[in-house]
C-alpha cells in the first residue's frame, strides 16, 4: 500500500524539522555568513591579496631594492607602469620597481595586523577570563589597572617606545599587540560573567576542577565566537596604526617598507608627475581595510544569537 500524498507532505515536513534541529551552532553560522554575499566578496579578496602577498615576488623582474639610475630626479616620468620595461607599478622617484615594494608592503602590514590583532586578542582573551571568573578583589584589581592603561594615550606610548628602544619591526608588532588588548580584555571579561554561572560551569567546579581548566577548557571556547569578530575588525585598525606610524617616519625602515611608508613616500612625490607611486600602494590598503570590515561584519551577524 503506498502512502498518500498528505502522509508524504508530513514525513517531508518532519524530516526537515529533524534536519534543522540537527545543525549545530558553528554550521548555522556558516550558512548565515555564505548568505551574506559582501561579506563572502570581501572573503575572496582577502584571499586573493594574501596570495598576492606570498607568491607576488616570484612574477615580479626587479628587486625592490634596485635602483635605476636613468628614472631618477628629472626622469622620473620614464618609470610608468609597463610590463615591457617589468616595472609593472612602474617605479618610484628613487628609481626603484614599485610592484616589488608593493608586494612587500603589503606582506608586512598583513603581518603586523594579523600579529598584533593575535597578541591581543590572546593576551586580552585571557586576561579577561580571568578576571571575570575569579571575580571579588581580583577582578577589581585587574580591572581598574585595565582602567589606568586605558587612559594612557596609545599613540604616545607607541611612539615613545620606538623612540627609546628603536625603530624595528619586532618593536612596531610588541609595542601595538601588547598596548591593543585592553578593549579585548573588558569584553572578554563581561561575557566570562554571563558564563559562569552555567550549569556546565558549575558541574565542572562542583567536581574540583581546577580553575584554570575551567577558564580554558569551559569559559575560552564560549568566547569564541565574540573574540573572532573582534579579531577581524581588530586586523584593520592594526594596520592602520602601523601605516599612521610609517606615515611619520617611525615605522618600518629602509630598505624594508609597508604599505604606510609606501603612501607616504607617494604623497610627498605626487606632485612630481609620478601619481602612480600613490596610487597603487592606496589602492590596496583601502581594499585590505574595507574587507576586513565586511568579512567582520559579516561573522558579526552570523554569530550574534539575537539574529538567529
Amino acid at each position: 500500500m503506498y502512502p498518500n500524498k498528505a502522509t508524504v507532505e508530513v514525513l517531508e515536513q518532519a524530516g526537515h524539522m529533524a534536519e534543522v534541529r540537527g545543525r549545530s551552532l558553528w554550521a548555522d553560522a556558516r550558512s548565515r555568513f555564505l548568505k551574506n554575499k559582501a561579506a563572502v566578496a570581501s572573503m575572496i579578496v582577502l584571499l586573493l591579496v594574501a596570495l598576492f602577498a606570498l607568491f607576488g615576488q616570484v612574477f615580479a623582474q626587479w628587486e625592490r631594492d634596485f635602483i635605476d639610475f636613468s628614472l631618477i630626479g628629472s626622469n622620473a616620468r620614464q618609470g610608468v607602469p609597463s610590463f615591457e620595461t617589468g616595472h609593472y607599478f612602474g617605479t618610484d622617484a628613487s628609481g626603484r620597481d614599485l610592484y616589488a615594494r608593493t608586494v612587500q608592503g603589503t606582506q608586512i602590514s598583513l603581518m603586523v595586523g594579523l600579529v598584533g590583532a593575535m597578541v591581543a586578542v590572546i593576551v586580552g582573551t585571557l586576561y579577561g577570563a580571568t578576571a571575570g571568573y575569579i571575580g571579588g578583589r581580583t577582578d577589581n584589581l585587574m580591572m581598574r589597572t585595565v582602567d589606568i592603561l586605558m587612559s594612557i594615550p596609545f599613540m604616545f606610548v607607541l611612539i615613545l617606545m620606538l623612540v627609546i628602544f628603536g625603530r624595528s619591526i619586532f618593536m612596531l608588532f610588541l609595542g601595538i599587540g601588547l598596548i591593543s588588548w585592553l578593549d579585548m580584555a573588558r569584553i572578554a571579561r563581561g561575557q566570562t560573567l554571563t558564563i559562569k554561572n552555567k550549569e556546565f560551569v558549575e558541574v565542572a567546579y562542583a567536581t574540583g576542577v581546577h580553575p584554570a581548566k575551567i577558564i580554558l577548557r569551559h569559559i575560552v571556547p564560549n568566547l569564541l565566537g565574540i573574540v573572532i569578530v573582534y579579531a577581524t575588525l581588530l586586523v584593520p585598525s592594526m594596520i592602520i596604526f602601523e601605516s599612521f606610524i610609517s606615515f611619520l617616519g617611525l615605522g618600518v625602515q629602509e630598505p624594508n617598507t609597508s604599505l604606510g611608508a609606501l603612501i607616504s613616500e607617494g604623497a610627498a612625490n605626487v606632485n612630481n608627475q609620478v601619481p602612480w607611486q600613490l596610487g597603487f600602494p592606496l589602492v590596496f590598503f583601502v581594499i585590505i581595510i574595507f574587507a576586513f570590515f565586511f568579512v567582520g561584519d559579516g561573522l558579526r551577524d552570523a554569530l550574534d544569537p539575537k539574529d538567529r
